[in-house]
């Protein structure tokens, strides 16, 4: 913490007066949230949390004031006030008049966005993944337990009412002993093509932009959408829409730990075009103690769907299976002959759920805690390390590092650019 004080002391410091001016704009009983990255899902973010009757959004921020400001406009256009506007994160978290802040920044932003949050005192909502690697995602568990933090994960299933009663039913046994999951993730992702290199836009800090990752020239193949297609940046998409459906096949099977054995294989076969991570790829995830298996699959253009749905889930037991379609609806098929069971769709609202822990302090009242941040995130990053490495990997559950394999243990975490560093002792 110490660090990141001392940098924004360095560089001045200074608050945008708007930010203590919108202390008065919000109600004394709201919450004063700031949303980080507002390009893509933090537009939910404003959304969703503007419909909370006591919370409140009073400062945008992003490192490209073109995206801040567009963001700002259409606030102002559709509340009636301005909010602040910051492009350095460090700012909003030096700020007491901000209670909380939601991260949607790209995924090697999130967990060190976080970790600072919770070490200023803020309750955080991040977006999934909750880390880029498995290092900072045990990190950015230890900041919240440390510094009290309310860390909300953005696994909005976990706050369906369908998908709760559906968990439920496995727990129940309506299927039987259920010993498989299955996570899909079916989008028809196009090329990117490719794309040069470019001098940095105006109002872009490419710097912060970049932050704890390696510093490459500016693409159009990277920002702004397109990192999750880099391993220096994203995840893949089994890091993207798939942290999701990761999460979902951990919490239906009732694993909470990183599994004994992972093997991966894919690639690219549509497109020539500058993505990096695969196109396709399937992932096995062992758990031979407790007798449970994962599978996971990424397909990235046309193709059929799987017991009805194409983003997803399948989880399988000895007496029939379950489908989890979408972020809110589940149909079971139960016996030889698939008669059907019990079936709901049925969502939930996660930034409530959030807000509802906020104000009573207590972790078991949240949906999607901290520690989901870690294991879907990290259930994805093994997958990749394995496909990248090309080989079966045996980790130690416990330990969280691969059981007599360097290479793969260098995979677990990434070299830092300073000052943009995950802390070992946050």
């Amino acid at each position: 913490m110490s660090t990141r004080r001392n940098f924004v002391a360095g560089a001045g410091g200074a608050l945008f007066s708007q930010l203590t001016a919108n202390k008065a704009t919000a109600a004394p009983d709201k919450l004063r949230i700031a949303v980080l990255g507002v390009n893509g899902r933090g537009k939910d973010h404003i959304q969703g949390l503007m419909t909370q009757p006591d919370a409140e959004v009073v400062c945008l921020c992003d490192v490209d004031l073109v995206v801040a400001n567009k963001a700002a406009d259409a606030f102002e256009k559709r509340y009636g006030k301005r909010p602040a506007i910051e492009q350095d994160m460090r700012k909003v978290f030096d700020n007491k008049n901000i209670d909380a802040v939601t991260v949607a920044t790209p995924n090697h932003w999130h967990a060190l966005a976080a970790i600072w949050a919770c070490q200023a005192g803020k309750d955080v909502y991040v977006e999934k993944p909750g880390s880029h690697n498995i290092y900072e995602g045990r990190k950015l568990v230890e900041a919240a337990k440390k510094y009290n933090r309310i860390v909300q994960h953005g696994v909005q299933l976990r706050s369906s009412a369908a998908l709760q009663e559906a968990v439920g039913h496995l727990r129940k046994g309506v299927i039987g002993n259920v010993y498989m999951s299955r996570g899909l993730v079916f989008r028809s992702r196009p090329s990117i093509g490719k794309k040069g290199v470019e001098p940095v836009p105006e109002g872009l800090n490419y710097d912060m932009w970049t932050g704890p990752a390696a510093m490459e020239p500016f693409s159009r193949r990277i920002v702004h959408y397109n990192w999750h297609w880099t391993w220096n940046y994203g995840n893949g998409d089994v890091g993207n829409q798939g942290i999701h459906e990761t999460d979902m096949c951990m919490w239906g099977l009732g694993v909470d730990q990183f599994p004994d054995k992972i093997t991966a294989m894919g690639g690219k076969f549509v497109f020539d075009d500058d993505k990096i991570t695969p196109e396709v790829l399937t992932t096995l995830y062992h758990y031979p103690g407790l007798k449970k298996i994962i599978q996971f699959e990424v397909r990235p253009w046309y193709t059929n769907d799987e017991g009805g749905a194409s983003v997803g889930n399948i989880f399988y037991g000895s007496e029939g299976y379950m489908v989890v379609k979408g972020y809110d609806t589940y149909e079971t098929f139960l016996g030889a002959k698939k008669e059907k069971g019990p079936a709901r769709r049925a969502g939930g609202d996660h930034y409530a759920n959030w807000i509802k822990a906020i104000r009573s302090r207590k972790t078991t009242d949240q949906n999607g805690p901290v520690e989901t941040a870690h294991l879907a995130s990290g259930l994805a990053h093994l997958g990749n390390i394995s496909y990248r490495l090309g080989r079966v990997l045996t980790f130690d559950p416990a330990k969280e590092k691969f059981i007599g394999d360097k290479q793969a243990d260098a995979m677990l975490t990434r070299p830092y650019r300073k000052p943009y560093v995950v802390p070992d002792k946050v």
